[in-house]
């Protein structure tokens, strides 16, 4: 399906002129690219809706008439409202239908895994968006991915992908889209936690214990000193007696 959007030229510019558009449920745009300077325009706000909601979205290639002139363009970048959502403001950049682009095209699972449903997985969808270069006509809607035959463990990349005759791939081709992972079960998660836990309490006792120790070896210590010195005064002693005697 062809989209053809009818705009105007802008000639007065500002924030008040842009917020009447708005009202008037217009908005401002630009028309970036082709063999003339980047134009001005208004458009109704509803037909880029038209567009935003399209099997292609942002990736429709249209046609935008203004004056006596068509141009054949997508959609560059859309200014948003932040609180609202709402359409401010819309950027087009002219296509030339015969020279390749870049783009993002949405990936789409199909199939169910042998992995889930067979032996107890689950699908972590990865990566979501691919980038590849075609011609403007060529770009596809979104790319599909079988993953049927995935078992526990096992990915599709992205050089796995069977790409559309003229479509080539952009995107890194060990690029993970897809892997079947294995679920972790509540046991295996409360022996991790116990084990935690008990690693948390040995280390106190540990250190309990060493501190016990350092303290005995330290009793024991100043009992041989004072052992030590009730010896040598006992000799002084002894020693005294046998003089008087003498």
């Amino acid at each position: 399906m062809s989209f053809k959007i009818k705009a105007e030229k802008r000639d007065v510019f500002g924030k008040n002129v842009s917020r009447r558009l708005r009202r008037e449920g217009m908005i401002p745009a630009i028309l970036y690219g082709g063999d003339a300077s980047n134009v001005p325009l208004t458009l109704r706000k509803e037909e880029v809706f038209m567009i935003l909601k399209s099997d292609t979205g942002e990736n429709t290639v249209f046609q935008v008439s203004f004056d006596s002139e068509i141009r054949d363009v997508m959609i560059k970048e859309l200014q948003k409202d932040p609180v609202t959502d709402e359409i401010l403001h819309a950027d087009f950049v002219h296509i030339a239908m015969d020279k390749v682009i870049r783009v993002s095209v949405p990936v789409m699972i199909v199939g169910e895994a042998v992995g889930v449903k067979a032996e107890g997985g689950f699908v972590d969808f990865i990566t979501r968006e691919i980038e590849v270069e075609c011609l403007p006509k060529d770009i596809p809607e979104h790319i599909e991915i079988d993953i049927s035959d995935l078992h526990l463990r096992q990915s599709l990349k992205a050089e796995d992908i069977a790409l559309p005759e003229g479509v080539k791939l952009i995107t890194s081709s060990d690029t993970i889209l897809v892997m079947i992972e294995v679920p972790v079960k509540e046991e295996e998660i409360e022996v991790e936690e116990e084990e935690e836990v008990i690693g948390e309490e040995e280390e106190p006792e540990v250190l309990g214990k060493e501190k016990l120790e350092k303290e005995k070896e330290g009793e024991g210590a100043e009992e041989e000193k004072k052992g030590k010195g009730a010896t040598e005064e006992k000799r002084g002693k002894d020693e005294k007696k046998a003089k008087e005697r003498e």
